[in-house]
């Protein structure tokens, strides 16, 4: 079994609320890089996924739709912005 299909669960809050999704360790780390690609943090990208669903249903089906969806889109191939540093 390949470390990254590991199924966890994670605690989030979304707009004030407090849930769980639970999600493999490839599409959290997928959804860390299309957060910080978008300079968003993983909650308010979340909360954007959740947002967008037509028909409110499962949170985390939701979430890795819009993994693939992005990563088709060539997502995963662009850069992730890199903190840049204070000294020059």
């Amino acid at each position: 079994m390949m470390s990254d299909a590991r199924i966890r669960k994670q605690s989030v809050n979304i707009r004030g609320h407090r849930t769980s999704i639970t999600l493999e360790d490839t599409f959290m780390n997928a959804l860390r890089t299309m957060a910080a690609q978008r300079h968003l943090s993983v909650a308010a990208l979340i909360a954007e996924i959740d947002g967008n669903q037509s028909t409110p249903g499962n949170l985390s089906s939701a979430i890795r739709v819009a993994v693939l969806e992005w990563a088709i889109e060539g997502g995963a191939n662009r850069p992730s912005p890199q903190k840049q540093s204070d000294e020059t």
